[in-house]
């Protein structure tokens, strides 16, 4: 089901020299936080992961994904979000012992990694950094600055059944040469910081930006839909089958009497049984064929 909360705009603010984007999320948080228990601000911090993983695709051309993931050693062991070129998301995160009620605490040794893979020229690319800032927003941040030598400006937020983020990101003068406004990047900086969490999840868009931005110039592009789906597919388990191998499977078919994989991202069940399996190897190990008799 569409929902009019569920949208990517991409915006310039043309004066500034600044480009941005802005997300939503509703329906489609929704739907994801369904499919596993994020109570408290597990769920708060899951949401923002997705929506950042959505507004980080405003700025590249790829056909494939794009993926945030938080790797720690403390409590907070994972936070997985990723969003495709044509605006699908999913995410789960993982946590050791009781789920946290007081806000989360980065440990110092956690790892913050972006990874896009572009299906169209088959390549993968993946930057890691440590983790810095107080948050997930500063830590992104960080990232930017860090990896991509790229001034970036983001607020995150989720809450009342709703995710969001806005981004701001400089450009530079043709060749390089520094900003368009030598001004511009810390006067949207200072405007961003009035707007309030509940503007970002609340606003229509068109609305939050000319109150913030009102003597920027804002030019909004076209929304581009969001909504949650899972790339998983019967077709991709039985390929993960096969890697694993004719051995490995019939052990655990000896074991537990059928093969069943859990997709963690949206709950979904694979199960094979004696029969499917022997049709799943049959493809790339063919029964021979029987001896000619002389």
């Amino acid at each position: 089901m569409k929902s009019p909360n569920d949208l990517l705009h991409r915006f310039q603010l043309e004066r500034a020299g600044v480009r941005g984007a802005f997300v939503r999320l509703e329906q489609g948080w929704r739907d994801l936080r369904s499919n596993g228990e994020y109570p408290g601000p597990l769920g708060g911090l899951l949401g923002q992961a997705v929506a950042a993983s959505a507004l980080f695709t405003s700025s590249i051309k790829f056909d494939g994904r794009l993926s945030v993931q938080l790797q720690g050693n403390g409590a907070l062991r994972l936070l997985f979000a990723e969003c495709t070129h044509d605006g699908c998301v999913r995410g789960i995160a993982r946590w050791h012992g009781a789920p946290p009620t007081a806000p989360i605490r980065f440990e110092p040794e956690s790892r913050l990694a972006i990874t896009i893979e572009n299906r169209i020229t088959d390549t993968r690319y993946q930057g890691m950094v440590p983790l810095e800032g107080d948050d997930l927003a500063q830590a992104f941040e960080a990232y930017f600055e860090r990896s991509e030598q790229l001034p970036t400006r983001i607020v995150l937020a989720e809450g009342g059944g709703r995710c969001g983020g806005l981004m701001l990101q400089q450009v530079a003068r043709e060749g390089g040469q520094g900003a368009a406004d030598d001004d511009g990047w810390n006067r949207v900086g200072h405007l961003l910081a009035t707007m309030t969490p509940r503007e970002l999840l609340e606003l229509p868009p068109d609305v939050l930006l000319l109150r913030l931005f009102h003597e920027e110039d804002v030019r909004l592009q076209a929304a581009q839909p969001l909504v949650f789906a899972c790339t998983c597919s019967r077709e991709r388990v039985e390929a993960m089958l096969r890697s694993l191998g004719r051995e490995e499977a019939d052990a655990t078919l000896a074991e537990q009497g059928t093969i069943e994989v859990h997709c963690e991202f949206c709950n979904r069940r694979y199960v094979f049984d004696d029969n499917e399996v022997d049709e799943l190897f049959r493809t790339i190990d063919p029964v021979p064929p029987a001896a000619t008799r002389h």
